[in-house]
């Protein structure tokens, strides 16, 4: 939409589509992170090991939030740690919320 100086103004539709693809970008560095638990050693790639990395450095401070409320399930061997998909579960709906409010 342009205005009448010739400047395009933001639309609330395309600030709700930031705001979802950002929410989108945070649900994908979680599966990445999900994806990189089921490799018990990861190749010696350097850039693997940047984008795992980047992952965990991302996403642990808002995970860690759930693992002080439901700390990983299982014995010695093998250990569940369900707070991926809590997570995954409460961006969804975030997102649908919060891009549903934007857009009006």
């Amino acid at each position: 939409m342009i205005d009448e100086t010739g400047v395009t103004a933001i639309s609330r539709g395309d600030v709700a589509s930031y705001v979802s693809a950002l929410f989108t970008v945070y649900i994908v560095l979680i599966f990445i992170r999900i994806l990189s638990s089921w490799i018990p050693r990861m190749p010696q790639n350097s850039a693997l090991l940047a984008v795992v990395n980047f992952s965990h450095q991302t996403t642990d401070p808002y995970l860690n939030i759930f693992r002080r409320v439901l700390p990983p399930v299982g014995g010695s061997g093998l250990r569940l740690d369900l707070s991926p998909m809590i997570g995954l579960f409460l961006l969804l709906i975030a997102q649908t919320i919060v891009v549903g409010a934007i857009s009006g």
